[in-house]
């Protein structure tokens, strides 16, 4: 994948462990990605996701023994894409979000690069069908 594919694409990075968090931002610019915020805890994640302006959202699941589940509702409701960012799998995913992307821990950026392209694919396809409209 090259790197104008996701050039500009604006992220919010869910991550409780720095160094997971500046490893993912550096791989994001890397891919021509602007992270707009970083939040390590949920209380600041679920701001960030009611009010953030971003394209899509990354989640670690677990903050520090708080699960990101409810910042996950957040985006479900502004109709943002998110993925899953785990060591531990989809072990405790509830049934409502086991359909969002996941991505095992440790990862390269290679299968970060796909999965943030698949979902800004997704975007650009599903915004690009016609609406119909009644009457």
């Amino acid at each position: 994948m090259d790197n104008t594919t996701l050039a500009g694409t604006r992220i919010l990075l869910v991550e409780d462990d720095a160094s997971i968090s500046m490893m993912m931002e550096e791989f994001m610019e890397t891919l021509g990605c602007v992270v707009v915020a970083a939040p390590s805890r949920l209380a600041a994640a679920a701001k960030q996701a009611a009010e953030g302006d971003f394209d899509m959202a990354t989640l670690d699941i677990n903050l520090a023994g708080e699960l990101s589940y409810p910042v996950a509702d957040i985006l479900r409701s502004r109709a943002i894409p998110f993925l899953f960012v785990t060591g531990y799998g989809t072990l405790g995913v509830p049934d409502h979000l086991r359909d969002a992307p996941l991505l095992a821990k440790p990862f390269p950026m290679r299968q970060l690069a796909a999965i943030l392209g698949t979902i800004k694919a997704s975007r650009i396809a599903q915004n690009s069908l016609p609406s119909h409209k009644n009457g």
